[in-house]
């Protein structure tokens, strides 16, 4: 099996190839013209030494006409060593030649090219005195057809230099050419997950590849961005199992000291179930989040009256609302095709958060509102404004503003608003918060197909 030729070597060996076939498309027409430009010259001169011949040979028939003027047509002849004349009669048979060793002509009116022992002739034949004989000029041409040959030796030659320079400079011209894409490719094999920060320098790429380095930088920083979550997001997980898990272990090594009472054994479990619990339902939360991570989200579409599924949430958080002296009221209607379940999740947790961060004697207030390009549902709440900095990170796994962590809570993980975005996104909305005024509002977006 070959080796496969580098890109380098393909660029130089097209060069190389292009210019070999310039050169030699150039030679070969340079060839051509010079050609048809000596066979137009001898035409010229041959012509211009036919008027004088058919002049000097007016009136000859037969060779006995022709033997008085031989004299006079030897010393014309005289005149131009490279030029010869046969005159033959209709029969074929030669009345006269001006030179030995001429070639055999065809009796063929009009212009030819000959060979004969090592000498080139053009030779032009026409009839004599309106047809009883022919008269054939010879013109040595040794000296074109030597000038062609070597023309065409130097065409090979020129050919093949520039195909092995274009070659040797279109190797050069590549390997400098390409070096950025060495630096590119310098980059990718330095890259791991403790280099993730190199970047390419655009500035210095020239323009066909900046467009790619911009791309492998962007690359670069979504995979920083996507290790430093995954690193922190590890971290999150680690920390909010390791407090419940404590709880369970030292709870069950008191429980374990000594003996104790089927009442207190039972207390103990459902202690430890409590935890169980939680644990069992942030699993599952982060097995939901994966699942969105990965495009598996697949809601159904059916068609929801959103009023009345806001009204069902709203019902069932009355108990807690009214206990936390927290007014509920909802405004609006708007049909969606929708998954209630997913839909019902992801109120429910805005519902939660709301009802946990507002204030006894607060306000909580779900709005839908119909609009051209889809349905908007607002859940605002009074409360403490938070800082606009911040909004953006709420929707972040394991996110809570207050950046002291509550070791003895494991109600709450800081997971339900990034379940909350991820379900909206999964319709093909978008969700975001806001806070002014005293009020807190999460509003979601949703197209109404």
């Amino acid at each position: 099996m070959m080796p496969r030729l580098s890109l380098g070597s393909r660029l130089a060996l097209l060069f190389a190839a292009c210019t070999a076939v310039v050169s030699l498309t150039a030679g070969i027409l340079f060839s051509r013209a010079s050609a048809t430009h000596f066979i137009e010259l001898d035409q010229q001169l041959l012509n211009s030494r036919l008027s004088l011949l058919r002049q000097m040979l007016e009136g000859v028939d037969d060779p006995a006409s022709l033997a008085p003027r031989l004299p006079a047509l030897q010393t014309e002849l005289s005149h131009q060593a490279d030029l010869a004349v046969r005159i033959r009669g209709r029969d074929g048979r030669i009345w006269f030649d001006s030179q030995t060793g001429l070639p055999d002509s065809p009796q063929v009116l009009g212009l030819t090219t000959l060979h004969s022992s090592g000498v080139d002739f053009r030779s032009l034949c026409v009839n004599l005195n309106g047809g009883d004989a022919q008269l054939t000029l010879f013109l040595d041409i040794t000296h074109h057809q030597h000038f062609l040959q070597r023309m065409q030796q130097l065409i090979w030659l020129t050919v093949g230099l520039s195909a092995l320079a274009t070659a040797l400079l279109g190797a050069w011209a590549a390997r400098s050419g390409l070096r950025p894409l060495r630096q590119m490719g310098e980059v990718a094999s330095g890259v791991s997950a403790r280099s993730l920060t190199t970047r390419l320098p655009e500035g210095q790429m020239p323009v066909e590849l900046a467009e790619l380095a911009q791309t492998v930088n962007a690359m670069l920083e979504r995979l920083d961005d996507a290790f430093q979550r995954l690193s922190a997001f590890s971290a999150d997980i680690a920390h909010e199992l390791r407090t419940p898990l404590s709880n369970l272990l030292t709870h069950t090594q008191v429980t374990l000291t000594r003996p104790r009472s089927l009442d207190e054994y039972r207390e103990a479990l459902h202690s430890n179930l409590e935890e169980l619990q939680w644990m069992a339902q942030l699993v599952n939360d982060m097995l939901y989040l994966a699942k969105a991570d990965h495009g598996l989200l697949m809601p159904s579409r059916q068609q929801l009256a959103l009023e009345d599924e806001a009204d069902a949430l709203l019902e069932y958080y009355a108990p807690l609302a009214e206990d936390a002296e927290v007014n509920l009221s909802r405004e609006g209607q708007a049909p969606l095709a929708g998954d209630r379940h997913m839909l019902r999740r992801a109120l429910s947790n805005l519902l939660d958060n709301a009802l946990r961060f507002t204030p006894a004697g607060g306000e909580i207030r779900v709005t839908i509102e119909q609009r051209q390009d889809g349905v908007r549902l607002q859940v605002a709440n009074r409360g403490e404004p938070i800082d606009p900095a911040l909004l953006p990170k709420l929707f972040d796994r394991f996110y809570r503003a207050d950046p002291a962590r509550r070791e003895g809570s494991s109600e709450h993980a800081g997971l339900g608003l990034a379940i909350t975005r991820s379900i909206v996104q999964a319709h093909g909305g978008n969700i975001r918060g806001e806070s002014a005024g005293g009020w807190t509002r999460f509003v979601i977006d949703l197209p109404t197909v």
